[in-house]
């Protein structure tokens, strides 16, 4: 069961991105894009928190652009399956918000200008 969010807390949770596999995770999220749009969805900005412990048990929260996705029963999935072969990770457990909304200022500057944003 998620905590009740109290007033101060981060909307989106930090992530482990001092240990060593959060880059080969960042380039797992970026082989995953949404079907509707052609940019993979770390650059949409839709990955919100990648936090691994010690056991390199990983934990993505992640969103959508539109809680009405059609993809989005399966999008934790692909995600999941980028992840899960990499050296080292030993469990991925994919969690989907909606909280905070996402928003086109989510993006990277990569995926405005390629949306043509910019």
């Amino acid at each position: 069961m998620t905590q009740p969010m109290m007033e101060g807390d981060p909307l989106i949770a930090p992530s482990s991105t001092d240990h060593a596999l959060y880059e080969p995770i960042v380039e797992a999220c970026k082989t995953v894009y949404d079907p509707e749009i052609p940019v993979n969805i770390y650059d949409l900005g839709l990955i919100y928190t990648i936090d691994i412990n010690a056991a390199n048990e990983v934990r993505v929260v992640m969103t959508l652009t539109a809680p009405g996705c059609p993809v989005a029963g399966e999008m934790p999935g692909w995600v999941a399956d980028a992840i899960e072969p990499l050296p080292g990770v030993k469990q991925v457990d994919v969690e989907m918000t909606f909280q905070p909304q996402w928003g086109m200022d989510m993006m990277s500057d990569e995926a405005r200008l390629e949306l043509g944003f910019m």
